[in-house]
């Protein structure tokens, strides 16, 4: 089945349009996956960040913990005494070069006055009963470790941790407390090592909400309360371990947070890496590789739409032709149906008819159908246009060949044509001497009615002659102008005989 233009050029804008479309769409698709994958790759990144931070910081605390155990053990059983105490001060300050983390180990007696420390020498200036975690201890009987609020040393001025234990008196009343406190410079030189980018955060913060480290460092965030954020919802109502993107609420910057609570102490981490610096390379890809995607689509696009107006030029350019060739062709229909058409009555000329008696002659010939001739002639016509003029004569013959159309010419094959002059002839297939004679006298008998006047014809009115033949060719025997030399005969016998007649030729003769 052929495809209609109109079809052509819309499946080419479909399949210019399906193109562009495809190749914005693969860019896309290709564009959120690569994207995909960054965050994925980074998902994980936080996520390792946030377990080395947890375990370093779990490690750091487990030391100074582990220190602590071994402080309250040699003060409630070796007691008080002043060898005890010089022995355990010894031992103080042995841990605290062991241990780079310790900004100091200190022991409180149940009063807040210093009873042992690893500094140099023994400061009875200072009482430390008001900070938070000598009053935890004081209130709390729970011999575990615990890790208060940050504070500023007293006797250093630096930011401190305090990683404390309760010791007991031997009756189980609170008797002091054993201090290490870490500092926060030594969480802050360590997140100085890690690959977090210019805008990524890390901090350190106790399940109570309270910040210990944070960097970008800065002593407004040391003991800051964070209870408020996101973060902190996220962590103490969801999961304590988890991987998320976060509006900070420290500095409003977007991040991926990985966050994940230490093993052995109330203390979680926080590893952030900003979504701007991580998407990055990303939109850098991707705005150049769109920029050459869309470039090609426009040249593609501009490449389709040439085509689409070709196509279009084409179609026009065609249709103009078909226009033309079928003119032309109606044209050439019309020149040949005049050249086969008598000008003056519409019936077939003579040129037609020598071609039709050819083809009939042959079909019968083939088919061995007989194939009847009638010959008229209108009767005295000379006299009709001596008397009435040519004018006349040829509106008679006019009016004779659309009745004889009428008459004779009723099946497809038939033909009526005017062979010259007033002589006219009736082409017949398929039809024997009996059945033309029947359609001769029809055609006589109808002009016979019209009663056109004619005074110069013995009868007064115009009337024709006519003479029919009818035969069956045989292969290599006869020619059509047989057909015709034998109707013609029989046309001049009805003449000689009186005219307005029909006579036929018998096959005696």
């Amino acid at each position: 089945m052929s495809v209609s233009r109109p079809s052509v050029i819309f499946r080419a804008i479909a399949f210019v349009l399906l193109v562009c479309v495809t190749l914005i769409a693969v860019d896309g698709w290709r564009s959120w996956n690569a994207r995909a994958v960054q965050l994925q790759e980074m998902d994980v990144a936080t996520a390792n960040l946030s377990r080395a931070m947890a375990q370093q910081a779990d490690d750091t605390f487990k030391e100074a913990d582990t220190a602590l155990v071994g402080v309250v053990e040699r003060v409630e059983v070796d007691g008080r005494s002043t060898a005890a105490l010089q022995r355990l001060h010894k031992i103080l300050m042995i841990r605290k070069q062991e241990l780079s983390q310790l900004n100091g180990l200190f022991v409180y007696t149940e009063t807040g006055s210093w009873l042992a420390s690893s500094e140099p020498t023994l400061s009875q200036k200072f009482n430390n009963a008001d900070r938070e975690y000598f009053i935890f201890h004081r209130t709390h009987a729970d011999l575990g470790p615990h890790i208060g609020m940050p504070v500023k040393s007293r006797s250093s001025g630096k930011w401190v941790i305090p990683v404390s234990r309760r010791i007991n008196k031997e009756d189980g009343s609170f008797g002091g407390v054993a201090l290490a406190t870490i500092d926060v410079s030594f969480f802050s030189a360590f997140y100085d090592t890690l690959q977090i980018g210019d805008a990524g955060a890390i901090a350190l913060i106790l399940d109570s909400g309270a910040m210990l480290v944070r960097r970008p460092y800065g002593e407004v965030f040391v003991g800051k309360d964070v209870k408020g954020t996101e973060l902190f919802h996220l962590f103490t109502t969801q999961s304590q371990v988890g991987t998320v993107f976060i509006k900070s609420a420290q500095d409003g910057v977007t991040r991926l947070n990985s966050y994940r609570r230490l093993e052995h102490y109330p203390v979680f981490v926080a590893a952030a890496l900003s979504k701007d610096e991580i998407l990055r390379d990303w939109w850098h890809d991707t705005i150049w590789h769109t920029a050459g995607v869309l470039g090609l689509v426009v040249l593609v696009g501009l490449f389709g739409w040439r085509l689409v107006k070709q196509i279009e030029l084409r179609t026009t350019a065609e249709a103009e032709l078909i226009k033309a060739r079928d003119s032309l062709e109606n044209l050439n229909r019309t020149l040949e149906r005049l050249a086969m058409q008598d000008g003056l009555t519409g019936l077939a000329n003579r040129r037609q008819f020598d071609v039709t008696l050819y083809n009939e002659f042959s079909r019968a010939t083939r088919q061995a159908s007989a194939l009847a001739l009638i010959m008229m002639d209108v009767d005295c016509f000379k006299q009709y246009n001596d008397i009435y003029g040519h004018a006349a004569g040829d509106e008679c013959l006019r009016t004779i060949g659309r009745l004889i159309k009428e008459l004779a010419a009723r099946r497809p094959g038939d033909l009526a044509a005017r062979y010259g002059g007033e002589e006219l002839a009736v082409l017949l297939p398929n039809t024997d001497v009996a059945g033309a004679v029947v359609v001769a006298e029809q055609i006589r008998n109808a002009i016979h009615d019209l009663h056109i006047e004619h005074t110069g014809n013995p009868a007064g009115i115009v009337t024709i002659s006519a003479g029919v033949d009818a035969r069956v060719p045989v292969r290599g025997e006869g020619e059509p102008a047989e057909l015709i030399v034998a109707a013609d005969k029989a046309l001049y016998r009805a003449k000689s005989g009186g005219r307005n007649r029909v006579l036929f030729t018998r096959r005696t003769e």
